[in-house]
């Protein structure tokens, strides 16, 4: 029996009600993301959207980022098998930054921490 958790077939979310075109992108032309876990409401990792990502997000129902350092279009967990799965996907009252509140296959971090946001400042 493997440890490796069972991947879920990808879902699609349909088509969002807020388009592309209607977020406001940063001066890179991406959307801040904020990965949440949807049963602890745990902050998970920041990441970031182009236009693709967030289309290829609602048409499979995994989270899909752009990476900056790689330039390229990362679905979360096809390297690590960590996947998350969206439960829900809000756009805040400016419109340019999403909450994805997912559900979370393993370790959202590369570090392989839970959650990106380990590392306490104050002491």
């Amino acid at each position: 029996m493997s440890d490796m958790p069972k991947i879920l077939p990808p879902a699609s979310l349909g088509e969002p009600k807020i388009s592309w075109e209607e977020l406001k992108k940063n001066s890179d032309g991406h959307v801040t993301v904020v990965a949440q876990d949807y049963q602890s409401g745990e902050v998970l990792m920041v990441a970031y959207m182009n236009e693709e990502a967030y289309y290829t997000t609602f048409r499979t129902g995994r989270m899909t980022y752009y990476s900056r350092s790689r330039q390229q279009l990362w679905i979360k967990g096809d390297t690590s098998g960590h996947y998350q799965y969206v439960k829900e996907l809000y756009a805040d009252c400016d419109k340019d930054t999403i909450l994805a509140k997912v559900e979370q296959v393993g370790a959202a971090c590369h570090t392989g921490s839970y959650s990106c946001f380990f590392q306490n400042l104050i002491h």
